[in-house]
């Protein structure tokens, strides 16, 4: 058994790194469709009210609150795969969640990248980097993700994959890492 958690700040390739993950046969548990789901169950439209149902979640039930939900998913995953992929921690008290289930069957992975490689991403896939046009931008979604604790839940990573270099090289590392293990030198660019 090998769970595969995933932190990263918006654009930095946490998705890039499901799909690989998907491509390789591994389940993915993404810890934003919880937060999808509840946003629903409320009534209120995903795309425009995710980061508040989610803050309003860890504010209801606690910090762990995401996180605790995701653990019934992961487990069903896990009754028929080896590997598991949890996409989207976004603080340390969500870490305590997994290596407190887990233990050294879990593994955390913080995928980095600069601002503006991250923007320029955000950019590429039509979502909003800026706030020019009333949405929420990138410097407010890395405000709010850090407001949960993601830069805690990153300096616990265990591996730190730098997304700087081409998909097809990022591609590559998280393929080595979901097949040979979490050697940092193995994912070198």
């Amino acid at each position: 058994m090998h769970v595969i958690g995933t932190v990263g700040l918006p654009g930095s390739g946490k998705g890039e790194a499901a799909t690989v993950a998907r491509e390789e046969g591994v389940p993915v548990v993404t810890m934003g469709d919880v937060v999808r789901q509840e946003t629903k169950d409320r009534g209120l439209d995903p795309a425009r009210d995710h980061g508040t149902v989610a803050q309003a979640l860890r504010e209801e039930d606690g910090p762990a609150a995401i996180a605790e939900r995701s653990l019934p998913m992961i487990e069903d995953r896990l009754r028929d795969h080896e590997t598991v992929l949890v996409d989207g921690i976004r603080s340390g008290v969500e870490v305590d969640v997994f290596e407190e289930r887990f233990d050294e069957d879990f593994t955390l992975v913080s995928i980095e990248a600069p601002f503006e490689v991250r923007r320029e991403r955000v950019e590429s896939r039509g979502r909003d980097a800026g706030e020019d046009d009333g949405g929420e931008g990138l410097a407010a979604r890395d405000d709010r993700e850090r407001g949960f604790g993601m830069d805690e839940a990153m300096d616990r990573a265990d591996v730190v994959v730098e997304n700087t270099d081409t998909l097809a090289a990022f591609h590559d590392r998280i393929r080595t890492l979901i097949r040979e293990g979490t050697d940092p030198q193995r994912l070198e660019p």
